[in-house]
């Protein structure tokens, strides 16, 4: 524990608050180059005749610059700068490589072009289109692994994420972060797992409404000491960050949790003006939490540019797994949201791009339904 109480209190006086109800160089110049030594031609070009001739014998027949009378043609006449005259480039048994008569291929001989293939199709037969099938494949790991309690996205996931990891979901406004992250803790709580939210937006109470709107006992496994739901203002954690990354693997440990929201690392970015610092920052503090033990889910706002992206583009390189959630908009039709699996280290999953909805129920993602 800090020697400095006041901010070394913050975890245990939250906890215990819930406890009792309360809330290219350029070429060489004219003045660089060779001075003409009078070997080249009438117009100025160079000969590659040591007498410097233009080639022409007495009989008007040309002359090879190749050393040999028979350099300079093969045996049935045919011109050919190699030694011997008998093989030029491409050629093949059969005839040229490139000689589209004889169905010469430079891939292989096929008589189909590379490219005759339709593309759509092409794209198609490589995954692209419409995606692809998700193959049931476990992944080989002796990492236990749990669900994350969403369902659909855990169907989109082999076996469950692996536990310990350090995950974020990614979206913009409404798209749903928060619920995501209190749904991954409800699923939890009710399989007999401890669990902690830092919120850095809202307040405790709000939080713990919004549970109670969805019929999730949040106030009873608070009462049961098996979730701290914990609001710090981001100004005041970003000026004892030192202090909290340093005690909360001790008081995770000591709580005994098993998953953790914190509820957005984007306010905790915006802390911090210079990118460098930023970077370090964020870096030591999910470092803290791997070190803690605990399966993480962390929210993050998207980038106003990419919505595969943060906001600061940092948290998505720091952790082991990340969820994108966005807005599909068309001009005929109504606006859906839509769920993708980036990564997720050690874990087989899906590469589609799947709808979901936000219901009373939680989110509720739908494989096999189309995004428009």
């Amino acid at each position: 524990m800090s020697e400095d109480e006041t901010d070394g209190d913050w975890f245990e006086s939250a906890v215990g608050s819930e406890a009792s109800g309360d809330g290219a160089d350029q070429g060489a110049s004219d003045d660089e180059r060779p001075e003409d030594d009078g070997t080249s031609g009438e117009e100025g070009q160079d000969s590659p005749f040591e007498d410097g001739s233009d080639g022409t014998s007495d009989d008007g027949e040309y002359d090879s610059p190749f050393e040999g009378e028979e350099d300079a043609a093969s045996s049935d006449g045919t011109d050919s700068p190699f030694e011997g005259g008998d093989a030029s480039l491409g050629d093949v048994e059969g005839g040229a490589a490139f000689d589209p008569d004889d169905g010469g291929s430079p891939f292989g001989g096929d008589d189909e072009s590379l490219f005759e293939e339709d593309f759509t199709d092409a794209f198609a037969s490589a995954g692209g289109a419409g995606g692809s099938e998700f193959e049931d494949e476990d992944f080989e790991s002796a990492i236990p692994r749990i669900d994350l309690g969403i369902e659909g996205l855990d169907g989109m996931i082999q076996g469950g994420v692996p536990e310990r990891h350090l995950m974020v979901a990614i979206g913009s406004a409404g798209t749903g972060k928060t619920t995501f992250g209190l749904q991954f803790l409800h699923h939890g709580l009710e399989r007999g797992e401890s669990c902690v939210f830092i919120t850095l937006e809202q307040t405790r109470e709000a939080i713990m409404a919004t549970a109670k709107d969805r019929d999730w006992a949040f106030d009873r496994y608070a009462e049961e000491d098996r979730l701290a739901v914990i609001d710090l203002d981001p100004v005041e954690m970003a000026n004892s960050l030192d202090n909290i990354r340093d005690e909360l693997p001790g008081l995770i440990a000591e709580f005994s949790a098993d998953r953790l929201v914190l509820d957005s690392v984007s306010l905790l970015e915006m802390m911090y003006d210079d990118q460098a610092e930023r970077r370090t920052e964020v870096y030591d503090f999910t470092r803290s939490l791997k070190k803690a033990g605990v399966t993480t889910m962390l929210t993050s706002e998207a980038s106003e540019d990419n919505p595969y992206a943060s906001r600061h583009g940092i948290i998505e390189y720091l952790t082991d797994a990340v969820f994108v959630l966005q807005y599909v908009r068309s001009n005929t039709q109504e606006t859906r949201l839509a769920v993708e699996i980036m990564k997720i280290r050690d874990a087989n999953h899906s590469r589609e791009t799947n709808p979901y909805e936000i219901t009373m129920d939680g989110i509720d993602v739908y494989r096999h339904a189309d995004i428009l």
